[in-house]
């Protein structure tokens, strides 16, 4: 997956901006909910963040404090410094974070989780409660999807093409998955848990 996400970087906020080969896609009320979104991320008090699979920086540069983005993709952390210049950013592994125990108040992710199959959530959450006490998950929201969970093609401006493996949340189902928590969103595109 580093591959597709190296070559998707400089295209990758055209999914949130609708441009480019998202121009073209209905989504109803979709500006307003992401603008949503963003109050909810401003909405949150200033902690060490540690922001895992930050990618382009898109939603990093709304999380206020003291704001680490990790990625794997030295070219989403490219773009993260040029949108979210105020973070430091270190690549890096989700699944071995490269940090000491309990040095972050919180882990946020955005738009990664939902991409973990069972095996590889299991690990992923045992590093986030390793490094912090909360957990912040941004994902998509299941009222807009027929399904729970697909295989997903992902058609690039290149051509290219590649298979994601996509799943879908209510609010009240991503937190009971996380083991408990508050759902600080629910829309037609976008669920937000905070689990301790």
């Amino acid at each position: 997956m580093k591959e597709y996400y190296d070559t998707r970087a400089p295209e990758y906020d055209d999914w949130y901006l609708g441009r480019g080969l998202f121009a073209a896609r209905e989504r109803p009320a979709w500006d307003a909910e992401l603008a949503r979104l963003f109050a909810v991320l401003e909405s949150l008090p200033p902690k060490r963040t540690l922001d895992v699979a930050c990618g382009t920086g898109f939603l990093t540069r709304h999380l206020r404090g003291d704001v680490i983005g990790l990625d794997q993709s030295p070219r989403m952390l490219e773009e993260a410094a040029r949108q979210a210049p105020d973070a430091t950013y270190v690549q890096g592994d989700a699944f071995e974070l490269p940090f000491p125990a309990g040095v972050f108040d919180r882990v946020l992710t955005g738009h990664f989780y939902g991409h973990l199959e069972a095996p590889e959530r299991e690990c992923f959450l045992a590093e986030a409660r390793r490094v912090a006490n909360e957990l912040v998950v941004v994902d998509a929201s299941r009222t807009h999807s027929d399904v729970d969970e697909h295989m997903s093609e992902r058609v690039l401006n290149d051509g290219s093409r590649w298979e994601v493996f996509k799943r879908y949340f209510t609010g009240s189902g991503l937190a009971d998955e996380l083991g408990g928590g508050a759902v600080l969103h629910e829309g037609n595109w976008f669920v937000v848990v905070r689990a301790p």
